[in-house]
C-alpha cells in the first residue's frame, strides 16, 4: 500500500506521517519495555486485530521506528525492538498520558488493563520522589508486576544502547526497591492525584528492600554542570 502522508512542510505533520496511525503508538508503549514477539504484543494489545498489528508493524519498521530480528537459539523466535528513533518516543508519550489522565473517571467493565500500562507516566513521577541514586524500582499490583528504570545504562530493558529510563515487564533481577500498591492507588500517582509521597505515609503504598534494610548497592546517578 503507498504511503499516506498530509504533505505538509510541517514537523507535526511528518511526525504524524509515521505515528498518526491508530494502534502506532500503542505499539511503541509495549515495545518500551524491550523487544517482544509478535504473540506477546498481540496478548497486550487487546483489540487489535491480527493483520492490523502485522501492517502496523510493517510500516514502522519502513519508518525506522522497530526492528525484527531473529532470537538466538534455543528460543529462535523473531522479536521487534524499538529503534533509538522509536525509543525517542517516551517524552511524548508522556506528555499524551498526562494530557490524558482528566478522561479517565472510574474503570469501565469493559476496559482491558494491563499493570505495565502505568509504567510511562510513573516514570516521571517516581524520579521526583526518588533522588536518591534510586534506580531500578519493582512495581507490584494486583494485576502483576514490572520494573522501571528510572536512568543508567539501559540493561534493564532491553537492548537499548543508549541507556535512559524505561521499563519492563515482571520483576527486576537486582531491583533497589520495591512497592506494593492496589491499582486505584497506582492510578492516582500515575495521574497526579496523589503524591508518592503521601501514598507512602498513608500506607497505601508498602515499601520493601528486597535485600535486606541496606538492599543492594545503589549506583549512583552522574550529573554534568
Amino acid at each position: 500500500m503507498p504511503r499516506r502522508s498530509y504533505d505538509q512542510y510541517c514537523a507535526v505533520a511528518r511526525a504524524l506521517d509515521a505515528v498518526g496511525d491508530r494502534w502506532t503508538l500503542l505499539i511503541v508503549r509495549e515495545l518500551l519495555g524491550g523487544p517482544r514477539r509478535y504473540t506477546d504484543l498481540h496478548a497486550d494489545l487487546p483489540g487489535v486485530s491480527t493483520d492490523m498489528l502485522a501492517s502496523r508493524l510493517k510500516d514502522m519498521e519502513r519508518d525506522g521506528l522497530v526492528t525484527r530480528r531473529r532470537l538466538a537459539p534455543p528460543g529462535a523466535a523473531f522479536v521487534y525492538a524499538l529503534t533509538a528513533r522509536g525509543r525517542a518516543l517516551l517524552p511524548a508519550l508522556t506528555a499524551l498520558a498526562d494530557w490524558g489522565a482528566p478522561a479517565l473517571g472510574e474503570r469501565r467493565p469493559t476496559d482491558a488493563l494491563r499493570a505495565h500500562w502505568f509504567a510511562v507516566p510513573l516514570m516521571a513521577r517516581l524520579a521526583r520522589y526518588f533522588t536518591d541514586g534510586t534506580e531500578i524500582i519493582d512495581i507490584a499490583l494486583d494485576e502483576g508486576e514490572f520494573h522501571v528504570v528510572l536512568s543508567g545504562d539501559g540493561s534493564a530493558v532491553g537492548d537499548d544502547p543508549d541507556g535512559g529510563p524505561g521499563y519492563a515487564d515482571g520483576p527486576a533481577e537486582h531491583p533497589d526497591i520495591r512497592l506494593r500498591m492496589d491499582t486505584a492507588t497506582c492510578a492516582d500517582i500515575a495521574y497526579d492525584r496523589l503524591s508518592l509521597a503521601r501514598g507512602i505515609e498513608s500506607g497505601r503504598i508498602a515499601v520493601t528492600s528486597p535485600e535486606g534494610s541496606g538492599g543492594r548497592q545503589r549506583r549512583k546517578r552522574t550529573t554534568t554542570a
